[in-house]
């Protein structure tokens, strides 16, 4: 059974910092792509950023140069160091794998930024 479990998310001040993980098990961490996504009530799940099993990276553009991801294949564990948060970053935010099947979702941790 696939699991992803995201932690690291909590209340911080516009222009904070905070870092996000997603520990996973049940899949061969090494050769899924992972990701991270965010939502917000009432809307659609936004992509964030991506890292490829050899390390390729991808960012959305609201996000590009503020948020940087990461891999350990050691831990199983995706990383998101997200940085000069603004309060409209504040969302759950939700980690992917891609596996050769199919995709697998954790359920998120919640990020909120205050003014």
């Amino acid at each position: 059974q696939v699991q992803l479990v995201e932690s690291g998310g909590g209340l911080v001040q516009a222009g904070g910092s905070l870092r996000l993980s997603c520990t996973t098990s049940g899949t061969p961490f090494s050769r899924n792509a992972m990701g991270w996504y965010r939502q917000t009530p009432g809307t659609q799940r936004e992509f964030l950023a991506r890292i490829t099993s050899g390390g390729e990276l991808i960012y959305a553009d609201a996000v590009r140069g503020r948020f940087t991801i990461s891999r350990d294949n050691a831990k199983a564990t995706v990383y998101l160091e997200m940085g000069d948060l603004k309060i409209e970053d504040t969302a759950n935010y939700i980690c992917q794998a891609i596996t050769s099947a199919q995709a697998f979702w954790g359920r998120g941790t919640q990020v909120t930024v205050s003014s």
